[in-house]
């Protein structure tokens, strides 16, 4: 009973080796990673070409069921699946992990071994095996030490004993490869740690004012939000650069960086491609806005008015606030403006302009003087933090650099000597016509 017993355990032991081989073999197979970097690559340009991480109803109004985009894509299925944040959805990180196993299979089932029988070799002691190699001489020379000679001088590491020598060099060809392997796994690593660490934000916050991150838009199940809202930053000021046909040139935001104690502890001055890094977060400029405008009515107080966004496709983007002329608020006007530059447009309760206005720049209304004193503008940011960045920046060192080793011939020469006879052959991975060459060289000077 006991023998029996132990028998199936070691039958059960190796149908589950026998299992996980089987399993290896499949991931670490070339074919199944070539598939995987395919719908990587896919699935990546899909997440640049849709636009990532925008409120429902933008997908619901660049996305109709009717009619679909393709025939099928929807805003529906494209909530469903994840492709409006692609990136961070559990089968593309399934996908990447499964692909850097794939590689580690391959790494250490074809790479390492290969590397591994580099280092094994053994001298020639029979004419007869010179005639395997692709390149093979008997030659007429002076000795062995002179063979040594030349190939030291051609770059080769050799070693020589009575009557044999073998050669190699270009070792870092068969290194190449793992580093790529090695570059490629760390890449995906980073783009992980980015994903369940990282977070992404967006704030607009007016010309003035101090704000603490909130409005996160996506952040990672590990995310430390703490470490995001341990600071506040104060816009100090917005301004726009426009070209001489009135078009938006530029915009620039001056931030602060501040303790809770309110002390600067950095600041800089963004615009587009120019951002503010700050413990590990990056704040871009990516929009701006008119938040409000200060006016005054006679000799009021000066007082400040919300402006809104209107809604127009065809004349870009514009905006306007509605300015109450009497106490009751029975009376007012409209005013409208595009941009900061200072032109704005005054519109009775009927839809008619009475006036085209600029700051500081008195008009009479409703029986009231009405001057418009500055227009506020808002910065947009868009506030990123990725720990996995370091990490993609590395694989990225390692990819290039192991390429370029790949590119490195692997050689090898084995020469012989029986009597006065001596045999001399060699083979190479790659650049075959070269080393026939530098063979051919070789036997010159012998």
């Amino acid at each position: 009973m006991s023998l029996s017993n132990s028998t199936n355990n070691i039958t059960i032991i190796n149908l589950i080796n026998l299992f996980f081989r089987k399993i290896i073999t499949t991931i670490a197979d070339l074919r199944l990673a070539i598939i995987l970097l395919l719908i990587i690559a896919f699935f990546s340009i899909s997440g640049t070409v849709i636009e990532q991480n925008q409120p429902v109803n933008f997908y619901q109004e660049n996305y109709p069921e009717n009619p679909a985009l393709f025939g099928f894509l929807t805003w529906q299925l494209l909530l469903l699946i994840g492709l409006n944040h692609v990136y961070t959805t559990w089968w593309y990180l399934g996908i990447l992990v499964l692909f850097g196993s794939s590689l580690i299979a391959c790494t250490f089932r074809r790479q390492l071994p290969a590397l591994k029988t580099t280092q094994i070799w053994q001298f020639y002691n029979k004419p007869r095996q010179f005639n395997k190699l692709a390149l093979s001489a008997e030659i007429t020379t002076e000795s062995l030490g002179k063979i040594n000679s030349i190939l030291g001088d051609k770059g080769y590491k050799v070693y020589q004993n009575d009557n044999s020598l073998y050669g190699q060099k270009g070792i870092s060809g068969k290194i190449g490869p793992i580093i790529v392997h090695v570059g490629m796994i760390v890449i995906l690593f980073g783009a992980i740690w980015g994903a369940f660490t990282g977070f992404f934000a967006q704030e607009m916050i007016q010309s003035g004012e101090t704000f603490t991150i909130q409005n996160f838009l996506e952040a990672g199940k590990f995310t430390n939000l703490n470490n995001a809202q341990s600071f506040d930053v104060k816009v100090n000021n917005f301004w726009i650069k426009y070209t001489p046909d009135g078009s938006v040139d530029q915009f620039y935001s001056d931030l602060s960086v501040l303790n809770k104690q309110g002390k600067e502890l950095d600041r800089k001055t963004i615009f587009v491609n120019q951002p503010l890094r700050y413990n590990g977060i990056t704040f871009y400029q990516t929009n701006w806005g008119i938040s409000a405008v200060q006016i005054q009515l006679n000799n009021s107080p000066i007082f400040q008015l919300p402006m809104a966004e209107l809604t127009n496709e065809r004349k870009g983007r514009i905006w306007g606030t509605w300015i109450p002329t009497k106490p009751d608020l029975s009376e007012g006007i409209s005013l409208i403006t595009k941009d900061l530059q200072g032109t704005m447009f005054l519109y009775d309760m009927s839809g008619k302009l009475i006036s085209a206005v600029r700051p500081n720049m008195p008009v009479e209304v409703n029986g009231v003087t009405l001057k418009v004193l500055n227009l506020v503008g808002s910065t947009g940011l868009q506030i990123k933090a990725d720990p996995g960045v370091p990490l993609v920046y590395l694989g990225f060192a390692l990819l290039m650099i192991g390429v370029v080793m790949s590119y490195v011939s692997f050689s090898q020469v084995w020469a012989l000597q029986e009597g006065d006879r001596y045999f001399i052959g060699g083979k190479t991975n790659r650049a075959q016509v070269a080393f026939e060459k530098e063979i051919g060289q070789i036997l010159e000077k012998l």
